[in-house]
């Protein structure tokens, strides 16, 4: 026979956390987005590492540097980024901080980089804050519920 679960004490009499729907999508959001993030990230690094004119340099930009250095920058961003993603799944609450802190430097990043793709980099920034939100939002009790990971 199936066994039910209830919302109610556990064996050790502890009340069992309440997932809220919004908090478990936001974490499924968080992943998917990041995927893409990373991935976008790594196609403007390979683009601006394979051809020197994709972009353009700037002129009196006081963080212009070789075209060729923003690529090896994007593309390993866009790797770390998309491993961030990847180890999300897991419910370790260090996932969650390392994905906070990569859509931090990753918001940065295109904070820098808004001269040589300005609606991209708005584009990457707002949906960034968003991934920072729905992992910031998502708790440990929630984790526990979800992944069966350890108080």
């Amino acid at each position: 026979m199936a066994e039910q679960t209830s919302a109610g004490p556990d064996r050790q009499g502890t009340p069992e956390p309440h997932i809220r729907p919004v908090a478990l999508g936001g974490v499924v959001f968080a992943v998917c987005i990041l995927t893409v993030i990373g991935c976008y990230h790594a196609i403007a690094g390979l683009a601006a590492i394979i051809d020197h004119n994709f972009y353009r340099s700037q002129q009196d930009y006081a963080y212009d540097f070789s075209i060729n250095g923003w690529g090896w920058l994007q593309l390993i961003t866009g790797i770390v980024v998309a491993a961030a993603a990847f180890n999300l799944f897991k419910g370790r609450t260090w996932a969650r901080a390392v994905g906070i802190g990569v859509a931090m430097a990753s918001a940065l990043e295109n904070f820098f980089f808004t001269p040589y793709s300005p609606v991209w980099s708005a584009i990457i920034i707002a949906l960034d804050v968003l991934v920072i939100w729905s992992l910031a939002t998502y708790g440990h009790q929630e984790a526990h519920k979800v992944y069966n990971a350890p108080l």
